[in-house]
């Protein structure tokens, strides 16, 4: 076997080398890309529709809205992204054709017919040297064998002919090599054309990101409006402001459909904010209020449920009533020993609460002390309703241990709460009418099972107002004593042994009539700065003047905890 001859320069051999990783890579990324189509690949337009995930999410949402209604939020919602998704699957199909004929498809063709065509050339021209090398052989073993000398031409037919088919072969090994040679070196001239490919799929992946883009930023602003139209918005667990901004109020949805209920059905109720409700009927009530949707005879026979939902929505607020950047200025207002700079302290402390989160808590605090004024019968008096109602409606931004939280911040909390219902007119001076909207309430209270028939006057006779509650009823019995027994038997006692300061109070008169318990109540004779322009002014000071007989008589003041020492409690 003769020797074989190489006939391709040294670039040429490193281009043959290069064809084959080149081959290779193309093979790989025309087989990835074909397997990133969602769609049918080599089908119409309509055919790789029907076959795109895409689409059939858009004809689901579609078929859903049909079935839900544009009456409702979510059948508006899936309607528009029905419509946003069927545009998208759109914009895909074009994607994907585009990528097909611009990219997928020139792959193919170099991996599977440019590369192999050379490659299939390149063995070719093997053969033909493999043939020319044989005929070289013969032609010179013919020459060796005639004797004559290496310089000098055989001779004879024989040797005509093997010198021919030498040539013959020679000259076909020329022609192919220039033809493989230019292809190979068109191939390396086209590299820039090759790279283009990939080029031109991460251009038409933008273009098809940017209409994507645009279609989804051209829906969204549709999809919020929808949503900010919609009134119905769960309350519980949101900030005040934004709930009073969506649903266009002064007063948030849950106090005011609460108190206003309370009004009508639950002043004479023993132990109310004290004794816990149903948990189901808490639950049920909670669900209906987020929903705005109340029904006032259902539950005005449970006014202990109303009242913890109340309690419920001040607790899950995000930041309490009385708000976090305030509440080192509450507790300290609190701590003042003398009640007329402590009374004036939580009235500046007042002024200082935000325009939503003044109005709220005016509203509350007002009808607390209207509250109050039946302790009597429903035994909630300011401290108790302090108790029970305000660590509800001020914390600490970051909670600490629970015994130190109850013995600590809750009693400072309770002298915070407690002097704003005892003087609540003094605070919040003006009459208020607590059925802002009109909507809660019914001229004639219907009780079906009951329990109280309708709501007596603070000033009923003892008698009559026993005779009246005799019939009535808690409908729930689990309470919370723990708390008042808490704060009247160990509290004082826990907090000395924290090291937490407690006034000294021995020097208060005590006394037990109910004459002196209403002169601890009076606020102070000193007028203390204007009120804010958005509340009611009076050319005098809002604080009603003492009789005679009452400010002849020394007035106890309150505790650093705000305890009204009567020694009745």
């Amino acid at each position: 076997r003769a020797e074989k001859t190489e006939v391709l320069s040294e670039d040429l051999l490193q281009v043959e080398k290069r064809l084959e990783l080149v081959k290779q890579v193309s093979h790989s990324t025309h087989k990835k890309l074909t397997a990133c189509l969602q769609g049918q690949q080599g089908v119409d337009t309509d055919k790789r529709s029907k076959k795109l995930p895409l689409t059939t999410l858009a004809q689901c949402l579609m078929e859903g809205s049909a079935v839900l209604g544009d009456d409702s939020l979510l059948g508006k919602m899936l309607r528009l992204c029905g419509e946003a998704e069927d545009k998208l699957a759109q914009e895909l199909i074009h994607f994907e054709l585009q990528v097909e004929r611009d990219v997928i498809e020139p792959l193919f063709v170099l991996a599977e017919v440019e590369i192999p065509n050379i490659q299939k050339q390149r063995k070719h021209l093997a053969k033909l040297v493999l043939d020319m090398d044989s005929s070289r052989t013969r032609w010179q073993q013919s020459v060796k064998s005639s004797g004559l000398a290496s310089n000098l031409q055989p001779s004879g037919a024989k040797a005509d002919a093997l010198r021919e088919e030498m040539e013959e072969a020679a000259n076909r090994v020329e022609i192919c090599r220039d033809q493989l040679s230019a292809d190979m070196y068109n191939f390396v001239a086209k590299e820039v054309d090759y790279a283009n490919y990939f080029q031109t799929l991460i251009e038409v992946q933008a273009e098809y990101h940017r209409k994507s883009l645009a279609l989804l930023q051209n829906v969204l602003p549709q999809i919020k409006a929808q949503q900010e139209a919609w009134m119905e918005k769960p309350s519980f667990g949101k900030p005040l402001e934004e709930h009073l901004a969506i649903s266009g109020r002064e007063i948030a949805f849950p106090v005011e459909a609460c108190v206003t209920m309370l009004l009508e059905c639950g002043m004479q109720e023993e132990g109310l904010f004290r004794v816990a409700p149903s948990a189901s009927k808490l639950k049920k009530l909670k669900a209906a209020l987020d929903c705005c949707v109340v029904d006032v005879q259902e539950y005005s026979a449970d006014p202990h449920a109303i009242a913890g939902a109340l309690k419920s929505y001040l607790r899950e607020l995000p930041e309490p009533l009385m708000t976090f950047e305030l509440y080192e200025e509450w507790i300290q207002a609190s701590n003042i020993p003398e009640q007329e700079k402590r009374l004036q302290a939580l009235w500046s402390a007042c002024e200082k609460l935000p325009k939503a989160n003044y109005n709220n808590i005016r509203y509350l605090i007002k009808f607390l002390a209207k509250l109050t004024e039946y302790q009597d019968t429903n035994k909630m008096t300011p401290s108790n309703v302090a108790i029970v109602l305000g660590p509800n409606l001020l914390w600490p931004q970051a909670d600490g241990n629970m015994t130190e939280m109850m013995t600590t911040i809750s009693l400072q909390i309770v002298g915070i709460i407690e002097p704003l219902i005892q003087h609540a007119d003094w605070f919040f001076p003006g009459d208020i009418e607590f059925n802002v909207t009109g909507n809660y309430g019914s001229p004639m209270h219907v009780n079906h099972n009951a329990n109280y028939s309708s709501m007596p006057s603070p000033d009923m006779d003892h008698t009559d107002r026993r005779q009246h509650d005799q019939a009535r009823r808690p409908l729930s019995v689990a309470t919370d004593n723990m708390m008042l027994e808490f704060y009247k038997k160990d509290g004082l006692r826990k907090i000395q042994s924290m090291g937490v300061r407690v006034m000294d109070t021995s020097w208060v008169a005590r006394r037990g009539t109910s004459g002196v318990r209403k002169a601890s109540s009076t606020p102070p004779a000193t007028q203390p700065p204007a009120p804010p322009t958005d509340l009611p002014t009076t050319p005098h000071s809002p604080i009603p003047e003492q009789s005679p007989d009452i400010s002849a008589t020394p007035s106890p003041l309150l505790t650093s905890f705000g305890f009204p020492p009567g020694a009745e409690r």
